[in-house]
């Protein structure tokens, strides 16, 4: 007999977002494999296929019906102006868990100032689209050359600005550029094809997905606790540990005693631990997590 045909064609980003986005999808309960050199990869979910594209094409094919949704930046959905549904947004990358800036940079003895300093200069860009539309609501007239990579080394020698991408601002710096403003913040956005999303059945599986992407990074930064505790502690386990609201308290077998579970950021654990102990909290146990979803 034929395959089934899957529910949903997905488009996954190729390049940096790759690896981010196959563990992503592995905490969110969807293994997704590739060989080498493999545009096509294997999803263990039969309504599920796929494709890793660039992430710079991800929103034109979601529009164009070839995906019926997929993860790219809100940078290239605005790049391209894609006409599609951004479902949710989904902050990730293989650096930070911080959304990304477009900037526009001078070399860092440059005179320029501001971006009406650039009028009559050349800038260099992978953001062509986005660039122009800056430049001409300032009203300042400049040269836009798209870049194909290695942005950072063109200035000063090859252009007089550029405008990439960021996210710790290391390169830049590395590269001895200044910034000169913030054009656009951009982050992972899952997108959906405006005729998938109108009907019920893939509407509901792209549903799905999002919840339990956004799950799975939820989880991300935070540990489940669990320990007991005296009874009488409580009230003062949640008065001094406001992370500590609403837990999981069951009766243990003496009557003096009870378990408590929650969930807490994991930023605070080293801190939050000593407090524990020191209210009387023995048997502490701390736990990762896949998905936390409320």
């Amino acid at each position: 007999m034929p395959d089934a045909v899957p529910l949903l064609m997905l488009g996954l980003p190729k390049g940096n977002l790759e690896e981010a986005t196959k563990n992503l999808f592995a905490k969110a309960g969807w293994k997704i494999t590739t060989s080498s050199r493999s545009y096509r990869p294997s999803i263990d979910d039969p309504e599920l296929d796929g494709r890793f594209v660039r992430s710079q094409e991800v929103s034109r094919y979601v529009e164009h019906g070839f995906f019926d949704c997929g993860l790219t930046g809100f940078d290239w959905i605005q790049e391209n102006n894609s006409d599609v549904v951004e479902v949710c947004d989904l902050v990730y990358s293989k650096v930070t868990t911080q959304k990304s800036r477009w900037v526009l940079c001078v070399a860092e003895a440059s005179s320029v100032k501001t971006a009406a300093d650039l009028a009559g200069k050349r800038v260099a860009t992978e953001l062509v689209n986005t660039t122009k539309r800056y430049f001409e609501k300032l009203g300042v007239k400049v040269e836009v050359e798209f870049s194909w990579g290695a942005t950072e080394v063109k200035v000063p020698d090859l252009v007089d600005a550029i405008v990439d991408i960021t996210e710790t601002g290391n390169s830049i710096r590395a590269n001895k550029l200044r910034i000169v403003d913030t054009l656009l913040e951009t982050n992972t956005k899952l997108i959906a094809n405006r005729k998938s999303w109108a009907n019920p059945a893939k509407r509901k599986k792209i549903e799905t997905i999002a919840l339990l992407l956004r799950g799975a990074l939820e989880a991300g930064s935070k540990v489940g606790l669990k320990m007991n505790l005296p009874k009488a502690a409580l009230d003062s386990v949640v008065k001094s540990l406001p992370a500590l609201r609403n837990p999981t308290i069951s009766q243990l077998s003496s009557p003096d005693w009870i378990a408590l579970e929650t969930i807490i950021d994991e930023s605070v654990v080293r801190e939050i631990i000593p407090q524990l102990k020191a209210l009387g909290a023995e048997g502490i146990v701390e736990y990762p997590l896949n998905k936390v979803v409320y």
